[in-house]
């Protein structure tokens, strides 16, 4: 993203917005493989807004450990105040995730990007894989969340809901992304394999769970 990126408009309506547009679909395929990832111990939640998703992963999660990253800082509030019970295992961080370093260490078992990855072009998103694959352990899950456009009947539907989107969203808080990046190209050509994959809202929804299966390190890109 860039810096005439500001999320703060529109994070205390959010929640209602995202009701109105499209009911709880949303946090339906957010909370999707919550059970699974009971296991994890260490995650790193990126963009996860006010904080809901990552509230209940907390709460079912007794001995995981997070850090969240988001740009916003009124979000990271709400996300704050909803995850206080949990604070003690909660590491907070306002910046670009394009920007920030993340340490080559294996830290992470888990990573989530929820209505994340859509924020960036293609080439920035292969940057971001870059920066996040050394962090995390071999075996580590990656949950993604994002909007499709399915073929069939319903591409064109889907096509104009996704850029009603966007527009949207450039004029509430500049974005100035303006299609789908292909995650799920990126995220293989960087070694990472997708096992699991469940969609909603006959395909203009997906989330899907994806792991590092081996110590494949990705060149540097642009």
């Amino acid at each position: 993203m860039n810096n005439r990126v500001n999320f703060d408009t529109i994070a205390r309506p959010y929640r209602a917005l995202e009701y109105v547009t499209l009911g709880r679909k949303l946090e339906e395929t957010r909370l999707n493989f919550l059970s699974q990832l009971k296991t994890a111990r260490k995650a790193l939640v990126l963009g996860d807004g006010d904080g809901r998703f990552l509230a209940r992963l907390l709460a079912e999660n007794q001995t995981l450990e997070a850090t969240a990253v988001d740009g916003s800082a009124v979000m990271l509030d709400l996300l704050h105040r909803r995850c206080r019970p949990y604070e003690s295992r909660l590491r907070i961080i306002r910046g670009d995730a394009l920007e920030l370093p993340f340490a080559p260490d294996g830290s992470y078992d888990l990573v989530v990007t929820h209505f994340f990855l859509d924020c960036f072009t293609e080439a920035q998103l292969n940057r971001l894989i870059t920066k996040i694959l050394p962090a995390m352990q071999p075996g580590a899950r990656w949950l993604v969340s994002d909007f499709r456009i399915p073929s069939g009947n319903l591409h064109l539907p889907a096509k104009a809901l996704v850029r009603g989107l966007y527009l949207a969203f450039r004029l509430l808080t500049g974005l100035r992304v303006t299609r789908l990046p292909d995650h799920a190209g990126c995220l293989s050509a960087a070694g990472l394999q997708r096992v699991d994959r469940r969609m909603f809202l006959s395909g203009i929804l997906t989330t899907e769970l994806w792991e590092r299966k081996d110590h494949t390190s990705r060149a540097q890109s642009g």
